[in-house]
């Protein structure tokens, strides 16, 4: 792994630099708890029953037989939810357990809790349930047809969103070159080491505590208040160290946090709740598959003019976030580039297969792959190389987007994209490697890609998070937020923020797992918003506590305030005389301030940028800020059996200013990882609703021999909104991986492969499709 750091900034001391994971010692050592190791006296375990149809009526549930076998203490169906049956963060009609009918493999109709696991299994298969199958739907383009099975009562369509901009006729009458193309892309499992486990216990007054495997307490607090019946502050939510998460644990554990409520309830006693691999990937939502077309036009010179899409989304069974991933597929559309006129088309249909839901990239990844394909097919058809039509046409400082913004920051795609071409030569190897001989068995190929990606929630909704930070007589810090550590490194790098500005070291922090009764309601931990958000609420809560007990340091240490400074653990009042330096441990500053009746604690809460939209033409100001990245990818081709490998592979970001540089790099690293296995290896196959793969033995993932080498460029480049200057990087760094490849396989082969993942099988297909010319160059048909 290579790293080149642009533009360093020296003037912090700890933000920037390479930090130790506050919490690694205890995930390598074996001491941090998952929530599978959490257990309570004389507990139950409970069991879900699955329905035994992707789409059917429930005509009747008999649970008499497994309520009577020994060691079961309760069997609940429908009829026993004390509150709402459904629940949803955005459309609350998700099922806890179904009442009338199933709408997919991973819906449940009961469930049993039992003195062990083995015994609750065994209840679970003495419950019979009579059905009447329905038409199954599986197809979103299908789903949305006249006279299409319902899924739920009105109608198929889940979400719509449209952006238009300009006049796309106009645009088109001004192309010289109008392209039409055909893309799609996988559905896709989060694959988490860890699958989803809860443990809930019968609180005081009537209430509940869960301590899981939660991504989103306070949606998952709401969704089992609502079924418990219960007021919030009777719901206690508490996050394990989560082993894994990349967006998936939110309605999923919402489902199993409601369930063993639910059971925990009905019988007095702590319910566990632990799924299998099995279990969770039968039950848990994807990232969606898309479908999608394009049709762009420019003038021959490479100025591109219009750009029309129709994007079709499968949300399988419930809402749960497709309405806010597609209207982020909507604001990005068009990709990183200035185009006049515009007209997109978003739609999200309901369909009998497994639901889809929030996942690293969040409506990007498929869009990115689609348009930055495209471009590469243009820049084809007008006889350009790929980097020279990108360059004519991506956003600028002041260039406006597709939504009508303008962008008012510092725009860095073109420093990106020299980033990863100028080393590797990028336009002479791609013209060498269109030039290889047609008999050759392995050929090399090289691709590029860049993206723009808007920070936090934008105008999805509100936007706001806080921070909790309590000072102690001793001087450590605990630190909270409603904003979640899911191995991302939020922990540290929201202590590094701390650290740097009370002057402490990281180590003198302890960052607390998020808990609902201690931890203020931050939103959920998405859209890799924690950084910016949670970074600036703890910004706020520092200066306030500066404020307090600033005025104590200056008294001890005979000196103006403004001419404090708090650096290693200390409080210094520089002496510009050849007597040195007057200081105070930050210790003894914090004791002197409880001594007076300061309070050290403080409640940092921030509320983001304001953000427009207008939902009748899709224009408005749809974040904040954005940040920029480019990708190049390296491949070789074996031209026998289609084996595709990625020999090597450079990423530059444009993040602002970087926290944790070794931080940093691990969501690069892991980024592009993912991408790799997105663009080249997973598929949640499914057929008429019923899922094809239940485990890893089936479901394929890169392994360590499938990783190239990497290198990494980093830009300085802070942002003013952001806390020290910091943007954001989780997402971006995975999403525009798979389009650098498969412009790569196209470099390498001619074959323009248009649907994920880049299989064996389509490799080879595609060489069938290939025709070369009378100078020995490659050129594609399609693929």
């Amino acid at each position: 792994m290579i790293l080149r750091c642009m533009k360093h900034d020296s003037k912090h001391k700890i933000v920037g630099s390479s930090v130790p994971r506050v919490d690694a010692f205890d995930k390598v050592s074996g001491r941090a708890k998952y929530a599978a190791d959490y257990n309570a006296k004389g507990q139950l375990y409970g069991m879900v029953c699955y329905a035994s149809h992707p789409h059917a009526k429930i005509l009747n549930i008999d649970t008499g037989k497994a309520a009577k076998l020994p060691g079961v203490r309760a069997v609940l169906t429908h009829e026993d939810i004390p509150g709402e049956k459904s629940f949803g963060s955005v459309i609350p009609h998700q099922m806890a357990l179904c009442s009338d009918k199933v709408r997919y493999s991973g819906d449940v109709v009961a469930i049993v809790a039992a003195e062990s696991i083995e015994v609750a299994e065994q209840a679970i298969e003495l419950i019979d349930v009579d059905y009447r199958q329905l038409d199954v739907v599986s197809d979103p383009k299908v789903a949305l047809k006249d006279g299409a099975i319902l899924i739920h009562d009105e109608n198929n369509l889940c979400a719509y969103h449209k952006v238009r901009r300009g006049n796309i006729d106009e645009g088109f009458e001004k192309s010289d070159v109008i392209l039409e193309r055909d893309y799609s892309t996988s559905k896709i499992e989060h694959s988490y080491i860890e699958p989803e486990a809860v443990l809930a216990e019968p609180g005081e007054n009537g209430g509940i505590t869960i301590t899981g495997s939660v991504q989103n307490l306070y949606s998952i607090r709401r969704a089992v208040a609502r079924v418990l019946g219960l007021s919030l502050n009777r719901v206690r939510i508490i996050q394990a160290t989560l082993g894994g998460s990349f967006g998936g644990k939110d309605e999923t554990m919402s489902a199993l946090c409601c369930r063993a409520g639910l059971l925990a309830l009905a019988t007095g006693k702590p319910v566990k709740m632990v799924n299998t691999r099995e279990m969770s990937m039968r039950e848990s939502y994807k990232r969606h598959s898309y479908q999608i077309h394009y049709k762009v036009g420019s003038t021959k010179c490479g100025i591109l003019q219009a750009i029309e899409s129709e994007i079709y989304a499968d949300a399988g069974a419930y809402a749960a976030m497709s309405p806010f991933v597609t209207w982020r597929s909507a604001v990005h559309a068009t990709g990183p580039y200035s185009i006049p006129n515009v007209k997109t088309d978003v739609y999200a249909a309901y369909t009998n297969n497994c639901y889809t839901g929030a996942m690293r990239g969040f409506g990007s990844p498929q869009i990115c792959f689609a348009i930055e394909s495209l471009i590469d097919e243009l820049a084809e058809e007008l006889n350009l190389d790929p980097l020279e039509l990108r360059l004519k046409n991506i956003l600028k400082d002041n260039s406006i987007t597709a939504t009508g913004q303008g962008l008012k920051h510092k725009v860095s795609l073109k420093e990106v994209l020299d980033n990863v071409t100028e080393k590797m030569g990028f336009v002479d190897k791609w013209k060498q490697n269109r030039e290889q001989k047609r008999d050759t068995a392995f050929k090399r190929g090289i691709g590029i890609s860049c993206s723009y990606r808007g920070i936090s929630l934008g105008a999805e909704g509100t936007d706001a998070a806080g921070v909790i930070i309590s000072i102690q007589t001793d001087g450590s810090v605990i630190l909270s937020t409603g904003l979640i550590e899911m191995g991302q490194g939020a922990a540290t790098t929201i202590s590094m923020i701390v650290s740097e500005k009370l002057g402490i070291t990281p180590d003198r922090i302890r960052f607390l797992s998020a808990d609902t009764s201690r931890s203020p309601d931050s939103g959920p931990t998405v859209a890799s918003r924690t950084t910016f958000m949670a970074g600036n609420a703890a910004l706020r809560g520092c200066h306030e506590l500066l404020e307090r007990i600033k005025p104590v340091a200056a008294e001890l240490l005979r000196c103006p305030e403004q001419d404090l400074l708090f650096e290693n653990n200390s409080v210094y009042a520089p002496n510009k005389t050849s007597e040195g330096d007057r200081k105070i441990p930050f210790s003894e500053l914090a004791d002197k301030c409880f001594q007076k009746g300061i309070s050290l604690f403080a409640h940092g809460w921030y509320k983001s940028p304001p953000t427009t939209w207008n939902e009748e033409n899709g224009q408005g100001d749809a974040y904040f800020t954005y940040v920029y990245g480019a990708n190049l990818a390296e491949v070789e081709v074996d031209c026998i059996t289609g084996n595709v490998r990625v020999l090597k592979f450079i990423s530059s970001h444009d993040p602002g200013q970087i926290v944790n540089l070794s931080g940093a790099l691990g969501q690069v690293y892991g980024g592009v990882i993912m991408g790799i296995g997105y663009a080249m290896l997973e598929n949640y196959a499914e057929s008429e609703g019923n899922p094809l793969v239940a485990n890893f033995d089936e479901y394929l993932l890169p392994t360590a021999c499938d990783i190239p080498e990497i290198e990494t460029t980093l830009i300085h480049n802070p942002d003013e909104l952001g806390p020290l200057g910091a943007k954001s990087l989780g997402e971006p760094a995975c999403e525009i991986a798979a389009p650098a490849i498969a412009n790569a396989v196209f470099n390498a082969t001619g074959m323009r492969i248009r649907h994920l993942p880049l299989t064996l099988e389509r490799v080879k297909l595609g060489k069938e499709l290939v025709r070369i010319d009378s100078r020995g160059s490659v050129k594609a048909r399609g693929g």
